[in-house]
């Protein structure tokens, strides 16, 4: 029978995390511990404040009554959690590192033969700290820079997207803007169409979520491919997740374990939207390097070896007080060491 432990830990960001919801300065996770016999597994249930759909203020309690649950029945049964993301991603992991132990899926990129190539993220900041930041991300040889935008003023976001193309084509780097929903629907349409004249490659969520009829009519019109970010939070029915995906008919969506249905509900978005010509791809979310791992050998799992697209697979040095894990960044790969 299995023994299910939880111990909650607060993780604290080198540099603070800005987001057009706020600034993150600490992270808080709740990490699960399986045992079975002389197995052990571990996962992270990590939700996002005030967006994570399973985010509530008895969290700890009752992520502890799911896993009383497990102990008492012997069986973990994931449509139990379906609309718990990020607890069901955390005890997702544990009982397949119980089950499988390091490698929870046996690809080419958890052995440690291949590298997953991954986004640089430039967070959000004053004008001068983003230059700083996205300097950086291009010297340490990123090809492509996501950038967070929403938080100051659009003018300047949009020179900082012309600085960037001065510099580089669209052929030496990609870009990506994520606006957060920081955008109204009436100027969206507009500013989507000045970032169109330095070849953005996409932009996530530019309006709010929720209104499913302007950002339907947002995709028909952009110049600029939009991808679903917010938008799939709590569209946890697979019925719910074609519908959604047939009205709005966004290019992309962006996947995120611990807010879109963890592993299971992750690869029915891949699966649905890919039935419809939409494209996607895995991103992490704040978690610590378990929940990166566990995301990481996901991504490699359901898109194999041929990863055309660049993931938003985090770095691992997000925190100054992260937890070890076999994980390191080499030029613009995500690499797991063996």
């Amino acid at each position: 029978m299995y023994k299910i432990d939880l111990e909650e830990r607060v993780l604290h960001f080198r540099q603070p995390a800005g987001t057009s919801r706020g600034i993150y300065t600490d992270r808080r996770s709740w990490f699960v511990t399986v045992t079975d016999g002389n197995r052990q597994g571990v996962g992270e249930c990590a939700p996002l404040p005030q967006l994570s759909c399973d985010d509530r203020s008895d969290y700890a309690q009752l992520l502890r009554r799911f896993c009383d649950q497990i102990e008492q029945t012997g069986c973990f049964d994931p449509e139990l959690l379906r609309d718990y993301p990020s607890m069901l991603f955390g005890l997702e992991t544990a009982m397949l590192h119980l089950q499988a132990g390091d490698i929870i899926f046996d690809t080419p990129f958890s052995r440690g033969e291949e590298g997953i190539t991954i986004n640089g993220l430039v967070w959000m900041g004053n004008f001068e700290e983003m230059t700083q930041r996205l300097d950086q991300k291009l010297d340490q040889g990123f090809h492509c820079v996501k950038l967070k935008i929403g938080a100051i003023r659009f003018e300047d976001e949009l020179e900082l997207v012309k600085r960037i193309r001065n510099r580089y084509s669209h052929r030496e780097v990609e870009l990506r803007v994520d606006a957060n929903g920081a955008f109204d629907f009436e100027d969206a349409l507009y500013r989507m169409e000045l970032l169109a004249q330095y070849a953005i490659h996409s932009i996530e969520q530019p309006i709010r979520a929720g209104q499913w009829s302007f950002m339907a009519e947002l995709c028909r019109n952009s110049p600029l491919p939009i991808a679903l970010d917010e938008e799939l939070i709590g569209v946890n029915d697979r019925d719910q997740k074609r519908q959604m995906l047939n009205i709005i008919r966004p290019a992309y969506i962006v996947l995120k374990p611990s807010l879109h249905g963890g592993m299971m509900g992750v690869r029915e978005w891949v699966e649905t939207a890919r039935d419809m010509g939409i494209g996607s791809w895995i991103t992490s979310a704040l978690e610590s390097n378990v929940g990166l791992d566990a995301i990481a050998q996901l991504t490699a799992d359901i898109y194999g070896s041929a990863i055309r697209i660049p993931q938003g697979l985090g770095t691992g040095q997000l925190f100054t007080d992260n937890i070890p894990m076999p994980l390191t960044i080499k030029g613009d790969k995500l690499w797991r060491c063996r």
